[in-house]
């Protein structure tokens, strides 16, 4: 953690700069206190006055306003609306209504679906109240968090929340769970010495800090910081300066968007240039030019796209994650690196006995029950569990106490034995707490009309107090030699990322004589924060899509290098760098930070360190996180995904994605759903621009041709909202091809559409507008009129669009069989477009608006192959290409 003392906001004056340093009493003296009187309420309530409430601000609600301006925020929203406006201008008032109407229904779809991710998020966020227990004016009073104040003295007790930084003054075997500030998930021993000032976070054992919690023993303290001077603060202090990009689909959406809008204004001065200087008519060039913008601009792209991303947001809720932005689904498809919290996100966060070592051998109990040994492994267990004050829950109840010693009774019960079995045969006389110079607690137990001693502690200090150890031939002396290989055991078990444990035991006849003298040595016992069942089978999916998954955590670098091997991060158990080291690598060339695999003892400015230094070399990282510590690197990440189960309010506040279930697989199924999203997004939009395409070809070479306009304005609109809108909502639905997790990350710098997909859409273009040419001079040889005419080269153009649906398989898949024609939403998209393009010559009012006349049967017929024959030869050409090559270039999905 940071080793910067800090820096006092207003009203904070009075706290020492470093209070962590500093002896109790000059801490006192500074803040005009005593611990038996506390500050009166006239203090109190100036000091609240000058600090404030004990609050970190949360974020601010989004605003309904601030998310519709969100919708319009786009270069094909503002070509449109320039084009309703001109339409309007010169009194074309139904062309003008039309373009305003698509551009209402696109922007009300996206408000809706957008504020109501916004609102299930805030409502995660609501953050709960809290009280404190303190001394004012010499009476002991319970007041709302919010109200405390430096130089408030606390009274703090085991299972109280922490709601403020407090230098502890008092202590009685006092310990406090920093696993969500530090990402340690072993509970820190507390007492009132100094430390020195440059101590990290870690190292403070005589401060209490806001956002943690007292499981053991009790204390008092007073407040040294509130609200944002505290390390809570500070972490989300480096929230807000994290301030993360645009997500990859939404830089790449952007960049198309302009690309069409440059591209058509060019086109449309061009032509608008050529009909006026051969004297064509300056309305009819207006009318032509706002035909070409609704032709050339795909309305149904932004529609598409965000009901596409919203169905893979509703999806994800329906499977646990929670999704901020619609377009922060699709990032995690583009993932290159999984940067990933150890404690809570690849571990239960809870201890479990792992290893039990006696004088006859050692046992792996694997989390496993029951637990299976001889005599000297009940001996063991029976003093873990009667020199022991945690209680397990029952009937769904809460454990309670100290995390070490809950796992030791869960091994216990696993083994058969019962602390209250024990204790009623041989009940508690005396305790000895622990205590941090001894490093050991010891209880007496009256059994058999003598004193029974049990001990347990750090294995170090356990193993000097002594002379004997228990072996199956009984109390054997315990000497040098047989010191030194308990100690090798010690080690081994440390390597292997274990919290080491050591118990001993004695019989006295004076419940008085001197618990750590004269032991018998029992045996270890090494404890785990075990990997969470389905991690590994997730990691496997990840590295299978060839995302690399790195460990960042608070904890120890053997712990960090044991669960890395328990996951299957084998390869990088080895590179293990520590936080004091993450700023002279990220100096390096970059190669050296690919080798690294844990990142351990790392701060949260180191985390975001890292985060912006994958992020420079152009890497897509998510970071995934549950403490207060992971919280900075969750926002400055390209999407932050952090646990709603166990996560704190901060690291759910800062994340673009919720596991609601805390389940590291969701990750994989949103990269899983990211991939499809994009394919899918590449699809339509290829499906999108080449329909479109095809109408700036027609109005564009009529034009140029000084033919009448083969399709009117309104008739483009429509098309556009009909065949458009449908057909490629319906390829968005695609639930992706099976084989979508087994391919490499994309290019962060891929296109939506590439020169692949482009040269594919230009020539399929073609093939449409020859189509619809072929028509319109059919139906003049077969003697139509004008609205006949229109109305055969309406209907082709349509249609063809229709069955280009087809043409966007991926390449390599079936003829018949492929992933769009198992997609039942294409077909029904096919039925309902037909109905709505047969409808309207038929229907008086839709024929009037759209200029249409009633086809007859040769219309129909024109209509019927001119539409298939493009969709024939483009198929043509796609089998020739596949035969030719193994990847054919001209497929959309190449």
């Amino acid at each position: 953690m940071s080793t910067n003392v800090r820096a006092p906001f207003e009203g904070q004056d009075l706290v020492p700069a470093a209070p962590h340093s500093t002896e109790v009493q000059s801490v006192l003296g500074a803040l005009s206190v005593t611990v038996d009187e506390g500050l009166d309420n006239r203090q109190a309530l100036e000091r609240l006055r000058r600090v404030g409430p004990n609050t970190i601000v949360a974020r601010q609600p989004i605003s309904a306003f601030t998310v519709l301006i969100h919708q319009l925020r786009s270069p094909v929203v503002y070509l449109l609306s320039a084009a309703a406006a001109l339409a309007f201008y010169f009194g074309e008032v139904e062309e003008g209504a039309a373009i305003a109407t698509v551009l209402a229904i696109n922007s009300l779809i996206g408000f809706f679906t957008e504020i109501r991710a916004a609102r299930s998020i805030e409502a995660l966020r609501a953050l709960g109240r809290r009280s404190a227990r303190i001394r004012r004016g010499g009476h002991v009073r319970v007041i709302p968090a919010e109200e405390l104040v430096p130089g408030d003295i606390v009274l703090v007790e085991s299972g109280d929340a922490i709601s403020a930084d407090l230098r502890i003054v008092e202590a009685s075997h006092l310990g406090a769970d920093e696993s969500t500030l530090t990402g340690e998930s072993v509970p820190v021993e507390k007492g009132p010495e100094p430390v020195v000032e440059s101590a990290r976070i870690t190292e403070r054992c005589c401060m209490l800090f806001k956002g943690t919690a007292a499981i053991r023993g009790s204390g008092v303290g007073v407040v040294v910081g509130t609200g944002l001077n505290t390390e809570l603060g500070r972490i989300s202090q480096l929230v807000e300066k994290a301030e993360p990009e645009s997500s990859p689909l939404e830089r790449r959406l952007t960049h198309l968007s302009a690309q069409l809008v440059w591209a058509i204004g060019i086109l449309t001065l061009a032509i608008a240039a050529l009909g006026l200087s051969t004297g064509k008519d300056t309305f009819l060039m207006v009318e032509a030019a706002i035909a070409l913008a609704v032709a050339a601009i795909p309305e149904g792209l932004p529609i598409v796209a965000t009901l596409a991303l919203a169905r893979g947001m509703w999806r994800m809720a329906r499977q646990n994650a929670l999704i901020e932005r619609l377009s922060a689904v699709e990032t995690l498809g583009a993932t290159t690196v999984i940067l990933t919290d150890k404690t809570g996100t690849l571990t239960e966060n809870r201890m479990i006995v792992r290893r039990l070592w006696v004088a006859s051998g050692e046992v792996d109990t694997a989390g496993k029950s029951p637990i299976t040994g001889d005599a000297l492994v009940r001996r063991l267990l029976e003093v873990a569990l009667l020199c022991n004050d945690a209680t397990l829950g029952h009937e769904g109840a809460a454990h309670s106490g100290d995390p070490m010693e809950i796992a030791l009774l869960r091994a216990g019960r696993a083994a058969g034995l019962s602390r209250r079995d024990l204790l009623h045969s041989a009940p508690v006389v005396r305790k000895h707490a622990f205590e941090a110079d001894s490093k050991m607690m010891a209880t007496v137990h009256r059994h058999a009309g003598e004193y029974f001693f049990a001990v347990k502690g750090a294995s170090e200090a356990v193993l000097k107090t002594c002379s004997h150890v228990l072996s199956e031939a009984g109390e054997t002396t315990l000497n040098e030699i047989a010191r030194r290989q308990w100690t090798d055991r010690v080690e081994e078990l440390g390597r292997n990322g274990l919290r080491v444990l050591a118990c001993a035991s004695k019989t006295e006849a004076d419940p008085a004589a001197a618990p750590y003298e004269g032991l018998t040595f029992l045996g270890l016992l090494g404890l785990e924060d075990p990997a969470r069942a389905d991690v590994p089978h997730a990691i496997r999916d990840c590295q299978r899509a060839g995302i690399r998954v790195i460990m960042v955590t608070g904890d120890h670098a053997a712990t960090a290098r044991s669960i890395a091997r328990a996951v299957g991060l084998e390869e990088h158990a080895a590179m293990v760098v520590e936080g004091r080291q993450v700023e002279r690598l990220i100096r390096r060339p970059h190669y050296e930070l690919k080798q690294v695999g844990i990142f351990a003892r790392v701060s949260p400015a180191e985390k975001i360190a890292l985060v912006r230094s994958y992020q420079k070399e152009g890497e897509i990282v998510a970071m995934t996180g549950d403490g207060v510590n992971d919280a900075p690197a969750l926002k400055q990440a390209d999407i932050g995904v952090a646990m709603g189960m166990r996560g704190t309010d901060v690291a759910r506040e800062a994340a673009a994605m919720i596991l609601l279930d805390d389940a590291f697989p969701t990750i994989v199924k949103a990269i899983r759903e990211g991939r499809v999203i994009f394919g899918n997004i590449r699809r339509f939009a290829a499906y999108l621009l080449s329909c479109n395409l095809t109408e700036v070809l027609i109005v564009g070479l009529a034009i140029a041709s000084a033919l009448p306009l083969p399709i009117q304005p309104l008739q483009i609109l429509y098309l556009n909202l009909i065949t458009d809108v449908f057909p490629a909502f319906a390829l968005a639905m695609s639930e992706g091809e099976p084989d979508v997790l087994s391919r490499p990350p994309r290019s962060p710098k891929e296109a939506i559409l590439g020169r692949p997909q482009w040269v594919a859409i230009v020539l399929q273009s073609f093939a449409m507008t020859a189509g619809t040419f072929v028509a319109l001079a059919w139906a003049n040889l077969a003697g139509l009129d004008d609205r006949a005419v229109v109305t055969t080269t309406f209907l082709t153009v349509a249609f063809a669009q229709l069955w280009h649906v087809f043409n966007m398989r991926g390449a390599g898949s079936g003829l018949i069989v492929n992933e769009v024609t198992r997609n039942p939403w294409v077909w029904a998209a096919l039925v309902l477009c037909t109905a709505l393009l047969a409808l309207p010559p038929y229907w008086p009012a839709m024929a009037g608006v759209l200029h249409l006349a009633q086809p007859n049967p040769a219309t129909w017929t024109i209509v019927a192959v001119s539409s298939v024959a493009p969709f024939l030869l483009i198929q043509l050409v796609t089998i020739i290409l596949t035969k030719l090559r193994r990847r054919p270039k001209l497929s959309v999905m190449s």
